[in-house]
């Protein structure tokens, strides 16, 4: 990620991406069923990939969890390959390339305050 892009987290690191992964719960199981086979997917020994970092995770009850991981581009096709190995038949995955809004925030309302749009 280019440090002068619009957007870009003062936590990521210049050559990261930040991706959020919503798993939701698939509610035809229950929690013990999840667990179950979560652990044998290995799930929590395999995911997220050495070499990606955890940023947040959420529970959002009824929904699922929500995960935000730093990584680098590279790292992608690996982080791809474990929710497809581990998550897949406990949770509905999806992804999406995320950043930072904060700083993009306060430059926006300090342009406002100035006059700009």
């Amino acid at each position: 990620m280019n440090e002068n892009a619009p957007g870009a987290a003062a936590a990521t690191q210049p050559d990261t991406m930040l991706l959020t992964v919503f798993l939701r719960h698939d509610q035809s199981n229950n929690l013990d069923d999840f667990q179950e086979r979560l652990k044998a997917a290995e799930w929590w020994e395999r995911f997220p990939p050495a070499g990606v970092r955890v940023v947040s995770w959420t529970v959002a009850m009824g929904f699922g969890q929500i995960v935000t991981l730093e990584l680098p581009p590279h790292l992608l096709p690996a982080v791809n390959v474990e929710l497809e190995r581990s998550a897949w038949g406990v949770f509905r995955t999806e992804c999406y390339p995320t950043y930072d809004f904060v700083p993009v925030h306060a430059r926006i309302r300090e342009r406002v305050r100035h006059g700009g749009k």
